[in-house]
Parts: structure tokens; sequence; C-alpha cells
């Protein structure tokens, strides 16, 4: 009984001192560490927290760049973005402009990694050349294909032994941006891609050949189900990035957009009702919708991985 009693009285008071304890620990260590992430998190309140706020703000306001004190409108702007042609329009385009990139970014930096992951001799060189371009600004990238679509001395119509509008025909207009786009940007997905083929396992191949299996097989068997997961990161990234396309489009187009308006991405449509109709509330407005469709876009991601996970697991 004796015993009992000592147990129930010492064991709490242990548990309590445990506690303590570990509490102080963690307070030193956030002590000493919170001084390391300071800055990063004051950064972010200053640019990314009170920016995404203030422009929370403005969307139920009608705020123009002149500086006028803003009044609040409510929903108005999100029922007239609703009703704006333009704004469906623009949406349009990024979504095809998305539709046409991915999976061309995806086959494209699938190829280039395993021609340099393969290849034996000036493999630096392969990863050097593949990856370069990724490191170009948007600006430079821009003028650069600009040139390179002109229709009398452009290259890409020089090879092609024609003289194709690419930037003043609507049925090409946005083929040059994709083709810019991938050219640009698809050595980041190459990079990712190269990294995960490196972490299969080499026995599986081997198993593979000693079985028979020609190099299709062992590509469609082996090489692609350990790709899964890298594949859905990859067109997760690049769905994200290219809903947001701007750079680009209008240095190609010289900020207009494009012939016929079949150019116009969301962004741009969002930075002329801001910056060229002075509308700052309404763009505010459009902007957050696109924020709702982006995330509801990555939530999605996150919805799948989990059923994904959980269906393996069954």
């Amino acid at each position: 009984m004796s015993t009992l009693a000592q147990a129930g009285t010492v064991l709490p008071a242990r548990t309590t001192a445990a506690t303590d304890s570990a509490r102080a620990r963690w307070g030193r260590r956030f002590q000493h560490g919170g001084w390391f992430v300071a800055p990063f998190f004051v950064l972010y309140g200053l640019f990314v927290v009170v920016p995404v706020v203030r422009g929370l703000y403005l969307s139920f306001t009608d705020a123009n760049i002149s500086g006028d004190d803003p009044g609040f409108v409510g929903l108005d702007n999100y029922r007239e973005a609703l009703n704006d042609d333009l704004v469906w329009d623009s949406l349009w385009h990024s979504v095809r402009f998305t539709l046409s990139v991915v999976p061309l970014i995806v086959a494209v930096a699938l190829l280039m990694a395993l021609i340099a992951h393969h290849t034996v001799h000036f493999r630096w060189l392969w990863r050097l050349c593949f990856f370069a371009p990724f490191l170009l600004p948007s600006a430079v990238v821009g003028n650069l294909w600009w040139w390179l679509f002109q229709p009398t001395n452009g290259m890409v119509n020089h090879v092609l032994g024609r003289d194709t509008p690419w930037l003043t025909q609507k049925s090409t207009a946005m083929s040059a941006i994709v083709i810019a786009t991938l050219w640009w940007t698809v050595g980041f997905s190459f990079l990712l891609y190269l990294a995960a083929l490196q972490n299969i396992p080499h026995h599986l191949y081997e198993a593979a050949e000693l079985d028979g299996a020609n190099a299709w097989q062992r590509l469609l068997h082996i090489t692609v189900p350990n790709l899964r997961a890298i594949t859905g990161l990859v067109v997760a990234l690049q769905v994200l990035a290219s809903l947001q396309v701007f750079d680009q489009a209008v240095v190609m187009y010289q900020f207009g957009p494009g012939p016929e308006e079949s150019t116009r991405t969301f962004v741009q449509y969002t930075l002329e009702e801001g910056f060229t109709s002075y509308r700052v509330g309404y763009a505010s407005a459009i902007s957050f919708i696109l924020f709702l469709i982006i995330a509801a876009v990555a939530l999605g991601r996150m919805w799948l991985l989990r059923h994904r996970e959980e269906a393996a697991t069954r």
C-alpha cells in the first residue's frame, strides 16, 4: 500500500519535472534559433503577407492608381469579373497554353534525362547544354525567340524553308510561345528526372536483362513506374507555373495581346486592368480569382496523392 502510494505521488512529480525540463530545452533552442529565422519571417511578412492582405482588401473596393481614397463596393468586382468576356478569354488562353506546354515539357525532359543518364562520353556537356537555357532571364528569352521567329530573316523559317508569320498569325501565335517556353524551362524538369533516374536501383535492370527484357520493355516496366512520383511533381509544378505565364508572352509581342488578342494571358489582363485602365480594385479581384484557381489545383493534387497513398497501404 505504501509502495503504491509512493508511486502515485512520485510519478506525477517526475512527469511534471520532465515536462518542465523539455519545455525549458525547447525554449532555449527556440530562443537561440529564433534569431536565425527571424529575418526570413520579417521579410516574408513585409513582402508576401502584407501585400496579399492589402490586395484582398483592395479587391472589395473601387481603388484606382490615382491614390484617391478607395470606396467599399463589396463583391461587385468579383461579379463584374465573372461576367467579363475578356476574363474568360484570357483564362482560356492561359489554360490552352498550359495544356499545350506541360505534356511537351514532361516528354522532352524525360527524353533529355535518359540521354544524359545513359551517355558515356561528355556527360557533363550534355547536362550543361540541357540546363543552360533555364538560367537566362525572361527578357533575353523573349527577345531571342522574337528574332528567331521573324518571317523573313528568322532562323526558324530558314531551317524549315518557309516564311511562316509565327508572331503575326493567330493560328501560330500561341505555338510560338509554347516553343519558346519549352526551350527555356525544360532544363529544370530535366534535372528532376535525371536525379530520379540515378536513384533507380541498377539491379532491377540487370535482373530484367537476364530475363530477356529489351530496352523498350525495361523502360516501360522499370523506368516509367519508378518515375511516377517525380512525374507527378513535374506536372504539378509546371501546371502552377504555366497558369501564371506572362513574361515571355508580353516580351515576344512587345507588351501587346498578340494577333486578334490571341495571346493575352490571365496575368497580362490583370496588369492591363491595374496599370493601363488604372482599376486597381478590379485587378486585385481578378488576381484573387487566379489565386483560387491555382489553390484548387494544388489542393486537388494533394488530395490525389493522399488518396493514392491510402489505396497503396490497403
